[in-house]
């Protein structure tokens, strides 16, 4: 009997925890779901015999080893921060780690004590980053292998609302974390295009959005992610002349943030005026920050000072639909500007219980072979079941599992500090994936 050890049972693990315990009995193994709420474990695992609930506190490290010492494989579902908690214990314990987000300091910090002791630690394995890497890979080392050259690279996925169940004016509602959504962009963004590095400030990230067609789902529209230039040497695009990653958003969604970010309601940091309205609607603390950040008295005033014509009346329907003029009190638990619109999009934006989510994940690559350019499309689209089984706990969660199950049966025989990006991985994953209608479809052009 095999034991996999999760930490982590939020929304993105669903599709993760129900994919080992269906193949439990198969493959005999035994999973251990670890959260610190113990009745959203208890609920995900379902009373399978498979599986067991455990309460964790992640300041109990000694709770911590003595469920890492039974595993035989630990997976991080946790938040980004505290992953480094349980990859110390598994470095400590000598066992196999896995994780859906980015590869952070902490974890490169222990890169040659993981190779040393002949462990894999697995991370950036989920959707973005994960299935990125992975169908990005496979396309640039075919084309390489054929003997050419990428000449760009344009790389986009959104976590989005499918069709049918597109019912508001911001064509969106959140299916994974509502902290990012409400924080996306604020890091700015640098990418290269014709051989020019662009950087764009946080204010500028939603502005004048290029758009895409995917067929048959209509028109995208795409801003920059973070620093697309790290992926150069990890992509090995030295040579080519356009390396950009961006997220793929409606465009009344991108029209629409923009003129909140303008607005200030983004900020972490202005806990002054969150404390001056406790007791005051979200209209009262909407009014402060105009007040505050565009020096105006009121909507109205905003939107013929700052927001094009063309845009007001988009823009008054989108604030309006997001609660900004409730008479509602703000949330108690919030401390800046940032918790109460994340309040807002949890609330006005939510799945409901039998919508379904939607992801899109498109490759635009321009390369050169045989003395002759072409340009490859390559586009993976899936939706979701419902409010639970999501497109996106499904794209996260599946690559994770079969990663997973994959080292377990050793079809996965490298060690070291890794993010899916080498042939041993992304082969195998990408084909398990197919069944369960995780697939990539290319059209070349010439």
């Amino acid at each position: 009997m095999k034991t996999i050890l999760l930490f982590g049972a939020g929304k993105s693990a669903t599709v993760l925890i129900q994919y080992f315990l269906q193949y439990a009995e198969e493959e005999k193994w035994e999973l251990i779901v670890a959260d610190a709420d113990f009745l959203l474990a208890q609920s995900k695992i379902n009373g399978h015999p498979a599986g067991k609930a455990v309460a964790v506190d992640l300041a109990d490290t000694a709770t911590i080893h003595e469920l890492v010492a039974r595993a035989s494989v630990v997976i991080s579902m946790l938040p980004p921060a505290f992953h480094i908690i349980i990859a110390r214990s598994c470095l400590a314990l000598k066992k196999n780690f896995l994780t859906a987000s980015y590869i952070d300091e902490a974890l490169l910090l222990l890169r040659e004590d993981i190779k040393k002791n002949g462990l894999l630690f697995l991370g950036e394995m989920g959707l973005d980053p994960g299935l990125d890497h992975m169908s990005a890979m496979r396309i640039f080392d075919r084309i390489r292998y054929a003997g050419g050259e990428i000449n760009s690279f344009k790389s986009h996925c959104g976590g989005l609302v499918a069709p049918e169940d597109d019912n508001n004016p911001w064509h969106y509602k959140v299916s994974w974390n509502p902290r990012n959504i409400t924080l996306a962009g604020s890091a700015g963004a640098v990418y290269k295009e014709d051989n020019i590095t662009k950087h764009l400030l946080y204010t500028e990230v939603f502005e004048n959005c290029p758009v895409i067609e995917v067929p048959p789902l209509g028109k995208w529209a795409c801003y920059p992610n973070r620093n697309s230039l790290q992926y150069i040497p990890i992509y090995q695009l030295e040579n080519a002349k356009t390396v950009v990653r961006c997220t793929l958003r409606h465009p009344d969604f991108c029209t629409g943030w923009q003129y909140i970010v303008a607005a200030g309601l983004t900020n972490l940091l202005d806990t002054g005026i969150i404390e001056g309205f406790k007791d005051k609607s979200i209209n009262d603390w909407f009014t402060a920050c105009l007040n505050f950040y565009t020096k105006t008295e009121t909507f109205d005033d905003y939107l013929k000072r700052h927001v094009t014509p063309l845009h007001q009346l988009l823009v008054k329907r989108l604030f309006e639909y997001l609660g900004l003029f409730s008479q509602e009190r703000i949330p108690s638990s919030a401390k800046s500007s940032a918790d109460v619109l994340q309040y807002l999009l949890e609330t006005r934006l939510a799945l409901s219980p039998e919508d379904k989510d939607m992801i899109i994940m498109i490759h635009e690559i321009t390369f050169t072979l045989n003395n002759r350019t072409e340009q490859l499309f390559s586009s993976l689209i899936v939706k979701g079941d419902n409010a639970l089984q999501t497109a996106m706990a499904k794209t996260v969660g599946l690559p994770l599992a079969i990663a997973t199950r994959l080292l377990l049966n050793g079809a996965i025989k490298i060690n070291g500090l890794h993010i899916p990006i080498v042939k041993e991985i992304y082969d195998p994953v990408l084909t398990a994936l197919e069944p369960e209608g995780i697939r990539f479809y290319e059209e070349v052009y010439v």
